[in-house]
């Protein structure tokens, strides 16, 4: 994909130096270059970007400690209280 893009900047490029003004050779080699391959090279791109988010975030996951068993009580909730009323699962957040 690299080597097209290339290309096509030189291709570009010569086409810019052949224009009559600076300024005519600057806008040519800009909108006919510059922009439509930052565009192709992005789009082309999105993938990879893709593949390499995917796989940071099942690295990230796999990194991560695993979370108690459903049998374990969780060292954080407090003790039941005694009460007359009507006894209330604990609280997740």
């Amino acid at each position: 994909m690299y080597i097209v893009a290339i290309g096509w900047l030189y291709v570009v490029l010569m086409m810019a130096i052949t224009e009559h003004t600076v300024v005519a050779g600057v806008a040519t080699f800009v909108f006919y270059g510059l922009f439509p391959v930052a565009i192709l090279v992005y789009i082309m791109g999105t993938p990879g970007r893709r593949r390499r988010r995917k796989a940071e975030e099942a690295k990230q996951a796999k990194s991560e400690p695993a979370p108690a068993a459903a049998g374990e009580p969780e060292a954080t909730q407090p003790a039941q209280a005694t009460g007359t009323g009507p006894a209330l699962p604990p609280a997740r957040d």
